[in-house]
């Protein structure tokens, strides 16, 4: 399989993370892009001819178009991006929520992937790229005190749809990755007290009971996926274990 040069946000750590192990292992190149620079410097130094990277918040203005000129200036086109970063918190029932609060995570989660997107989408035009959106169960189902995060992740999975509706040449797919053992899923452990106890106890027992999935698992498939989706996937949501991509768990 030829290289491909993939963007990756939220790359220090958790499903991000593991979607950058499983790019390089495949001989890929990617440009990561986290606001941890730890984690991303010892990738460049075990992978220097495969790795660019941008320590950097995702929600600054200018970071889009930073990310997009390092992967052109620094591998020469761009094949994929995975759009993976975003936050939980905060966590609170609507009658008590901050809609200032709420704008901040819905930059973190959403305008901030739109932006990328926007300033990706014509090099991935001559490419014929993809875009994968790493989304959510919660943005089909909802849940007590999750309003704010299960809302933006609708968004984003709308998002998705509209793309692959006006960029025909772009393959552009939502996964939700599952129940991940990560710290998103620890911070929920800790923070939920807002939710329905039926749920709360529900992820809990997950945890307690070693059912969360492991990042490498729906993390694998995501990378896949932004090497090689196939074009009838394109606009489509998926849980990461559906059927359908029986072929990218391979």
């Amino acid at each position: 399989m030829d290289s491909k040069v993939i963007i990756v946000t939220g790359a220090s750590r958790g499903i991000g993370l593991a979607v950058t192990k499983c790019l390089l292992a495949s001989s890929h190149k990617v440009v990561l892009i986290s606001r941890s620079v730890q984690q991303l410097e010892e990738l460049k130094q075990h992978y220097p001819s495969q790795v660019a990277y941008l320590a950097a918040d995702m929600t600054v203005a200018d970071t889009a178009w930073r990310a997009t000129e390092l992967a052109i200036l620094t591998f020469g086109r761009i094949d994929g991006v995975v759009v993976n970063h975003g936050v939980l918190s905060p966590m609170t029932r609507i009658e008590n929520a901050s809609v200032e609060e709420w704008k901040k995570l819905y930059d973190a989660n959403f305008f901030s992937a739109l932006a990328l997107v926007k300033e990706t989408i014509r090099h991935l035009r001559t490419s014929k790229g993809r875009i994968i959106f790493v989304s959510s169960g919660a943005a089909t189902s909802a849940y007590t005190a999750w309003g704010a995060y299960g809302s933006s992740k609708a968004a984003l999975t709308s998002l998705a749809q509209h793309v692959a509706v006006e960029e025909p040449d772009i393959t552009v797919v939502a996964i939700s990755p599952g129940r991940v053992d990560t710290d998103m899923q620890k911070e929920l452990r800790e923070k939920g007290t807002e939710m329905s106890k039926k749920d709360y106890d529900s992820f809990k027992s997950a945890f307690e009971e070693g059912r969360l999935v492991k990042p490498e698992q729906s993390g694998g498939v995501i990378a896949k996926l932004s090497v090689n989706a196939k074009p009838e996937l394109s606009g489509k949501y998926f849980k990461w274990d559906a059927a359908e991509l029986a072929d990218y768990r391979q």
